[in-house]
């Protein structure tokens, strides 16, 4: 009697542990289990809206679009047509835009990337007389606004001959995108174990080919990262390219700000031509999401 007892008087304060746990438990899964998924799902689901809509857009007739809203695809299908990417296609203005903001966008994401990632090794495993006031320099660079070097570098740019060109746009977001590059990278370089290197040195490895096959490689998540942010704020920019591009060198931003004036001619291709301008960039997002979440979250956990 007295071991069933006691074995009771255990076995009482244990259930109420058990109790208390068990409302937080349900609790706690219904907010991870599915009450959260189907939250972040409908967030999702908003958060595409616009997108799904403008795609709708720009598959119906100007006639159409002017009538009623693109949600009437879904009552009458057959408003859905690709004659406007067509007419877009035939239209040189938004053609040649789109390949300038090609060539602006990949030149000036990939010298920012190089150039970042030798910078920062630099100022995390090289010693060079003030190496650390230099990169105070660098990050006092990150503060100053762009509106800031917008006349002095259009009158340099002048100067020199780049004024209007493609050159001009990829100068400028190639400068204004080392300080965070540089920043970046310096501060992912600089978590990397010194003994990894320092064995790489004793293989007889140099500095070249030490950051060639130890250190990119370490880093692809933070230079992945680091490459999408850029190739984004270029991809969008339109105030850089309002000031150092004339007609011939400017990017899909501008062109369709340009044919947004003209907007009661040519409805029927700022659909198309916006749908098309921010698809690209998502596609490079998602292609390389799980890099970027690598990126972001490398250094959280040691």
């Amino acid at each position: 009697m007295t071991t069933h007892a006691g074995r009771l008087t255990k076995a009482a304060p244990v259930a109420a542990v058990k109790t208390k746990q068990s409302l937080g438990s349900r609790l706690a899964s219904g907010v991870s289990g599915g009450v959260l998924r189907v939250f972040l799902l409908l967030v999702g689901l908003f958060w595409l809206v616009p997108t799904i809509g403008l795609l709708l857009s720009s598959l119906r007739k100007p006639e159409d679009m002017s009538a009623s809203g693109w949600w009437k695809v879904f009552s009458e299908p057959s408003q859905l047509t690709v004659d406007s990417y067509q007419k877009l296609l035939e239209n040189s203005d938004i053609t040649d835009s789109l390949v300038n903001t090609v060539l602006i966008t990949v030149p000036a994401t990939l010298l920012v990337v190089v150039i970042g990632s030798l910078a920062g090794y630099a100022f995390a495993w090289m010693e060079f007389p003030g190496r650390d006031w230099w990169f105070l320099g660098v990050v006092g660079l990150l503060v100053v606004p762009v509106q800031v070097a917008l006349i002095p570098i259009a009158e340099l740019f002048g100067k020199i001959g780049i004024f209007g060109s493609i050159t001009g746009v990829v100068f400028f977001h190639v400068g204004f995108g080392l300080p965070f590059a540089v920043f970046l990278l310096r501060n992912f370089f600089a978590e990397i174990p010194r003994e990894l290197l320092e064995a790489a040195r004793l293989d007889g490895a140099g500095e070249l080919r030490l950051f060639v096959r130890v250190v990119m490689p370490l880093g692809g998540p933070a230079i992945a990262s680091l490459g999408i942010f850029q190739f984004l704020w270029v991809w969008n920019d339109m105030l850089v390219a309002l000031v150092f591009s004339d007609s011939g060198s400017q990017p899909i931003t501008v062109a369709l700000q340009t044919q947004v004036r003209q907007f009661g001619n040519n409805i029927d291709v700022l659909a198309p031509g916006a749908f098309i301008s921010m698809v690209i960039p998502l596609a490079v997002f998602f292609a390389f999401q799980r890099q970027f979440v690598s990126g972001v979250m490398a250094g959280a956990v040691k």
